[in-house]
């Protein structure tokens, strides 16, 4: 048996033995979540509290939630994964991830909270035809969510799979499946207010958690960062290599096409994300809503700065066989960080792993929660109610049409979410940003700044990104064609790289210009002129 091998059977071995104590720390969240979505669904009366939290909800609190909506399992696991096995390269995830709430926070935030009401399709349908862009932007809106559900699913299988020592696929899709039915109860009972308070808890735990490993990290190299990192690249066995850009990214042309093509998905892609644009409906103004997004930006900035010390922590202190051992993509890398600081074959190793694992597990379900909130609501709000019923709905059908998708949701990402269990989380999340920077972002920037936008050119430029995004990664090797693909064992990837953002993001801004172009449509300049002097000002704002 290989040292490796050997260090992950320990590290098994560690959970095993401590199994009870990582089975109580993981039900206690369960259920002390559980408890805030039944307390917050029994003031869930109207569909302004299960949209849009009653709008109730201040700047902080919404900063805290968007930020524990953005701090995903890509973010925790992902990242760490890629920093431990790639060093820099992987580090500008972190970067990209950061820099994106820019974009967010000068273009889209305080815009958006002025002209909508409680999706992306309110904000279309204010000056365009409401039926077709309602029913584009709220399929666009379930296609990203489910892509960005992708990498939570396959974060929880690699996760309790570790710490319960499941091996068979049978068990890790079982996990999946106990994930999907969470993430349904919590949205279905919760609505927005419990989804709100989830991941304000949330982000507190793993801001708590992440700090703690950072420091227990830095004390192992007495606070001296260029030990920590010389340590990183002696143990990688890549040495100075590990340190320096282009070892995931920098072997050819083509791995250079495809870290801007990831570089271009990130940086424009949160401003698309339909989970993140909804929470800025939840605070009373859109000054609160700018004021949400520099909280969440001072504290996703001070989260990402300490992924230097969990990725390069963990090529430092674990060989890299044995990271590649408990998951090829590297997914396992911060929680076995936590047992080799902790002391790998003593109890505070165990308890440091199992309530490390217990705060990721944490994280994965308040963002499915949130992912599959917007995708429920962007259903009933946009397609069912405005579509289907011509407006003709009542609050209360429409909220249970919502919970209805939900259910619907929920059994179609347990069954991609197995599929994808082997994938780096943080790769599936950059896909989503793709397709939301493809589809969502230009038909929301055309809208808000563009006097001549007309619903075809927002039906071409959502449906136009949305395809080929979705259409590039069907044929890409994140889906065929690598040992590391969904489907390893056939090939069918024509498209050689791994994020379509370089070729499907202009490709939307293009259909959305060129539909508008040759559209016979007239702009209805008069209600433009409104919409901008709402979105500026705030001015009629729900």
């Amino acid at each position: 048996m290989s040292p490796a091998i050997t260090q992950v059977t320990l590290a098994a071995n560690e959970a095993s033995e401590h199994r009870g104590l990582i089975i109580t720390l993981f039900a206690l969240f369960v259920v002390a979540t559980l408890g805030i979505t039944v307390w917050a669904g029994r003031q869930t009366k109207d569909a302004a509290d299960f949209y849009a939290g009653g709008r109730q909800f201040s700047a902080f609190q919404n900063g805290l939630a968007v930020s524990g909506d953005y701090m995903s399992a890509a973010s925790f696991l992902g990242i760490a994964g890629a920093i431990a096995l790639y060093g820099y390269d992987g580090f500008l995830y972190s970067i990209g991830f950061l820099v994106a709430w820019l974009v967010a926070l000068l273009l889209v935030a305080e815009p958006l909270r002025n002209s909508g009401r409680y999706t992306m399709g309110d904000v279309l349908a204010y000056r365009m035809r409401q039926r077709p862009v309602r029913t584009a932007a709220g399929t666009s809106t379930i296609v990203v969510s489910i892509f960005y559900l992708l990498a939570q699913m396959a974060g929880a299988g690699v996760l309790v799979s570790l710490l319960l020592g499941i091996t068979s696929d049978a068990g890790k899709i079982l996990i999946v499946a106990l994930v999907g039915v969470l993430m349904i109860v919590y949205v279905s009972i919760g609505g927005m207010k419990g989804t709100t308070w989830v991941q304000m808890v949330k982000a507190v735990l793993l801001i708590g958690g992440t700090v703690l490993i950072t420091f227990l990290v830095l004390l192992k190299f007495n606070f001296n960062v260029s030990e920590l990192l010389g340590k990183a690249a002696e143990n990688s066995g890549k040495g100075d290599a590990f340190l320096e850009p282009g070892l995931q990214y920098g072997a050819d042309n083509l791995t250079k096409l495809d870290f801007i093509s990831l570089g271009i998905a990130l940086v424009l892609g949160t401003a698309g994300l339909p989970h993140i644009l909804i929470r800025f409906y939840t605070v009373p103004s859109a000054k609160a809503a700018r004021k949400s997004v520099n909280w969440a930006i001072g504290i996703i900035g001070g989260f990402y700065l300490m992924t230097l010390a969990l990725g390069f922590g963990a090529a430092a202190l674990i060989s890299q066989d044995e990271i590649i051992a408990s998951n090829p993509s590297g997914n396992t890398a911060a929680p076995l960080l936590a047992l080799h600081v902790g002391g790998v074959d003593s109890a505070w190793g165990a308890i440091l792993l199992a309530t490390i694992s217990a705060v990721a597990f944490a994280t994965i379900l308040a963002v499915v929660a949130g992912l599959t909130l917007a995708s429920s609501s962007s259903f009933a709000h946009d397609i069912y109610a405005n579509v289907i019923r011509k407006g003709q709905a009542t609050e209360q059908e429409e909220m249970k049409a919502a919970r209805w998708a939900t259910v619907l949701i929920g059994v179609v990402s347990i069954a991609l979410g197995a599929l994808a269990r082997d994938l780096n989380v943080a790769g599936l999340v950059a896909l989503a940003f793709a397709v939301a920077a493809s589809a969502n972002l230009p038909t929301i920037l055309y809208s808000l700044f563009w006097k001549r936008f007309t619903t075809q050119g927002a039906l071409w430029s959502i449906y136009g990104g949305l395809i080929v995004a979705v259409g590039l990664v069907l044929f890409s090797p994140v889906v065929s064609g690598d040992p590391k693909a969904m489907f390893p064992d056939v090939d069918f990837a024509w498209f050689p790289l791994k994020n379509p953002g370089i070729i499907s993001i202009p490709f939307g801004f293009l259909m959305g210009w060129l539909g508008t172009v040759l559209s016979k449509e007239e702009p209805d300049t008069k209600k433009y002129a409104e919409l901008e002097v709402r979105s500026l000002t705030g001015t009629g704002a729900h």
